[in-house]
């Protein structure tokens, strides 16, 4: 049974609210039925900019930022440039003294268009290209995040000096998340193993960075998932890293300075999910880290992290336009987007809230299932909504929460150009990155 043909049983709430830490900090709710987001009116940007449409309040990221900086004040902020990569994010979050995660040479094309500092930058990947090692090489990021004893090869024949590089390291700790984005397990293709039985461990790719004169050896990474709301995961990541630094001083004679985190932290996209808790993984964080190096005996490593849903994912909003509502046994409200701007409850089966703006409606609510445009079943952008028994073609719904891994997996599936991206601050709205255009796909097919 689907959530929408179980609610009728459950009835749907009658208040209209929003649902706390749900949507971005600037929403407001107006009498007329009006969202207010970051000081304007969005049925306005709407008229101004079409549907459907990526909106981000860029206060909320530069204060999200900060946040991270004021929490952390001893750590290294990495932004993870793959959740939302524009120009105009790139140069908010390097105005905010973030550094910046790469993992492509299309993200450092992004970053060098920028100026983003060099030496604030790093790359990782499981398969990096040569162009992409040759990318990070010309700009001159200061750290490389090896993930294969091919790309130690690889890069070290490529490299001229010093190269400094981290090794990505399977830590064994499971993030509790969707299989899709759960990274720090064995048996996916992120990362060195731990295990002493296996050809490409740790130690073998210790090894082989030593081997290479252009190469130096700095530090060590771990990434155990996405959308990790339990700091405790974080905590024993962090004492399971503290452990492979000893043992690499133990067995190689080399003690590592850096160890990055990686990121992953969670932030709510429906009421009653669990927010990050920034202040409790900074304690237990610096904690754990802090009594493990002191147990062995090990100096206390300069700490990295990557987050980068966190920053960008509350901060947006994207509204479509409902193109029809088809009323049988369950009552479907298809809009003109879907998952060529939104793959993720494709991808994870991740779930979504959304509501009427610009009228206000006293109808009755009533379960819906939102859907997109494409010619897939499983085009489905949120099931069992409780939305106004009114909802008729041409109204608006806006969805919070889509500031990250919209833009970023957006695709022309069924040949639907991407939608616009635009910021959005105290009232004045930036076209960041233009609605693509049916002229735009023509003139990649050369055929």
């Amino acid at each position: 049974m689907t959530l929408s043909e179980l609610l009728p049983s459950l009835g749907c709430e009658a208040a209209d609210h929003l649902e706390p830490g749900v949507w971005p900090r600037s929403t407001r709710l107006g009498e007329d039925g009006e969202l207010l987001f970051a000081g304007a009116r969005l049925s306005h940007l709407a008229a101004r900019f079409g549907t459907p449409s990526y909106f981000i309040d860029e206060q909320q990221v530069r204060d999200t930022a900060r946040e991270y900086r004021l929490a952390l004040p001893d750590v290294e902020v990495a932004y993870a440039s793959k959740a939302l990569c524009t120009r105009a994010v790139l140069r908010w979050v390097a105005e905010e003294r973030l550094s910046l995660d790469t993992c492509s040479a299309g993200e450092i094309a992004v970053a060098r268009s920028v100026g983003f500092p060099a030496e604030r930058m790093l790359l990782h990947g499981n398969a990096k290209t040569p162009e992409d090692l040759k990318a990070a090489l010309s700009y001159g990021v200061r750290r490389i995040v090896v993930d294969s004893l091919d790309e130690i090869e690889q890069l070290g024949a490529l490299a001229h000096g010093a190269q400094q590089v981290m090794i990505r390291v399977t830590p064994g700790v499971a993030a509790g998340a969707h299989t899709a984005i759960s990274t720090g397990t064995e048996g996916q293709k992120f990362g060195f193993s731990l295990l002493d039985g296996v050809p490409d461990n740790v130690d073998a790719a210790v090894e082989a960075v030593r081997a290479q004169p252009g190469l130096r050896l700095v530090g060590l990474h771990c990434h155990i998932g996405s959308q990790v709301s339990r700091v405790d995961r974080y905590e024993a990541a962090a004492r399971r890293m503290a452990d492979v630094l000893v043992r690499i001083r133990g067995t190689h004679g080399v003690t590592l300075r850096e160890l990055d985190l990686g990121g992953g932290h969670a932030v709510p996209y429906v009421g009653g999910e669990p927010a990050f808790d920034l202040g409790g993984y900074s304690r237990r964080l610096r904690v754990a880290l802090a009594y493990e190096c002191a147990a062995h005996g090990f100096p206390l490593p300069r700490l990295t992290i990557e987050p980068g849903r966190a920053i960008v994912g509350p901060a947006g909003i994207t509204v479509y336009r409902v193109c029809a509502v088809k009323r049988g046994t369950r009552t479907f409200v298809a809009v003109d987007g879907g998952m060529s701007d939104n793959a993720r409850p494709s991808l994870y089966g991740a779930r979504y809230t959304t509501r009427l703006v610009g009228r206000r409606s006293t109808a009755k609510r009533t379960p819906m299932t939102v859907v997109g445009r494409h010619c897939e079943a499983g085009d489905v952008l949120a099931d069992g909504l409780c939305l106004p028994a009114d909802l008729h073609a041409g109204d608006l719904l806006a969805v919070p929460c889509t500031g990250a891994y919209h833009h970023s997996l957006a695709s022309n599936y069924n040949q639907v150009g991407r939608p616009p991206l635009v910021g959005v601050r105290h009232g004045v709205a930036t076209l960041l990155v233009r609605r693509e255009t049916e002229e735009d796909l023509r003139r990649r097919d050369v055929g």
